[in-house]
């Protein structure tokens, strides 16, 4: 298995396979692993069902058991249009295919919106862990509004059988105090009623390009969004990895400490993701990073993040345009190949 995963990372395989962590240290870390939910949530405030949901998502599909998660998101009908999004592939117009695919793949548990997932609740959410996102951004507006808006509520997701819902803040945006109270006291009512949180925890300022450099995914400030992601009672964060960093001092806003670039990060890409974790409350809360859009590279990018993520010490990926805008066969070889990295024994945490 690690000779494919290696094929897959070409030449950056030695790079990304071998480095050593040495800003923090693995052993700072609350790691995945089988004992991760008695680890962590047992002596934390969520209710014992949202133990035993968290524990239902854990130990569902290919990766049950070994504490790593790999979700299939399909919400872009929403996000990105139905045409952008399943245009490539129409077969996943029907919402029965998504949750096929999830299924297929082995999947931990299957994300999208009210619509998609009550259309088929009665015949699948006995089958396969439902994530129900509750809020999104739409783009038939105009002119066009970047905000996330509740379009289902917690006790809707209830009543199909979902054992988490997801919400997306946009931090860093005008509207992001609202999105912060309204997913606050959303998240407060889904753990009242037995259900895991997922926060997409996403960052968007145009103030966050500078120099002609996007700041969007810098490792500082995604790990401060992760870090109000964990404060707001989030039980999984979902964030873009991050590919460069200093964006506090580059946008000349916020606090920061000199210490987070010259001790804490370097510029290789794991030690980046590191941080990342180390503001989920160094690994308490797990880190999935998202899979991004798809293109013709879709089997190496996927791979490549899975085995930053994974070395990092997060807990898993979250990867759906790469997946389902491909035939089926091809999505369930993605998701599989994805997952194979948190099988793989050699890749270890670095």
């Amino acid at each position: 298995m690690i000779d494919k995963i290696a094929g897959y990372l070409g030449e950056e395989a030695e790079f990304l396979l071998s480095h050593e962590c040495k800003t923090i240290a693995k052993e700072q870390l609350h790691l995945p692993g089988p004992g991760y939910i008695d680890d962590i949530f047992v002596q934390s405030d969520r209710p014992v069902p949202v133990v035993r949901a968290l524990a239902a998502m854990l130990g569902h599909g290919r990766l049950g058991g070994t504490g790593y998660m790999s979700i299939l998101p399909v919400d872009q009908g929403v996000e990105h249009s139905g045409a952008a999004s399943f245009a490539p592939n129409p077969l996943y117009f029907d919402p029965e295919n998504i949750v096929k695919l999830a299924i297929e793949a082995g999947c931990n548990a299957v994300c999208s919106t009210l619509g998609v997932l009550g259309s088929v609740a009665r015949k699948y959410a006995h089958k396969i862990p439902f994530l129900l996102k509750i809020n999104h951004n739409e783009l038939l507006s105009l002119p066009a509004i970047h905000d996330q808006t509740l379009f289902a509520s917690v006790d809707q997701a209830f009543d199909m059988g979902a054992l988490a819902v997801g919400a997306t803040v946009y931090f860093g945006s005008p509207e992001s105090r609202r999105q912060i109270q309204e997913v606050s006291e959303a998240f407060a009512r889904a753990h009242e009623l037995g259900m895991a949180c997922v926060l997409w925890a996403y960052l968007r300022n145009p103030a966050f390009v500078k120099g002609g450099v996007d700041y969007h995914t810098s490792a500082d400030l995604t790990g401060q969004a992760n870090h109000l992601a964990a404060t707001i009672g989030a039980d999984v964060v979902k964030q873009k990895q991050a590919t460069n960093n200093g964006g506090y001092t580059a946008v000349g806003f916020g606090k920061t400490d000199k210490r987070v670039y010259s001790e804490l990060t370097t510029d290789h890409p794991i030690d980046l993701a590191r941080y990342q974790v180390a503001n989920c409350y160094m690994g308490r809360i797990g880190l999935i990073n998202s899979g991004g859009a798809s293109g013709a590279s879709d089997f190496p990018d996927a791979v490549r993040t899975a085995v930053i993520n994974k070395r990092a010490g997060g807990m898993g990926m979250i990867s759906g345009r790469k997946a389902f805008q491909r035939p089926m066969a091809e999505g369930v070889e993605l998701l599989n190949a994805i997952q194979d990295v948190y099988l793989c024994k050699d890749v270890t945490v670095a």
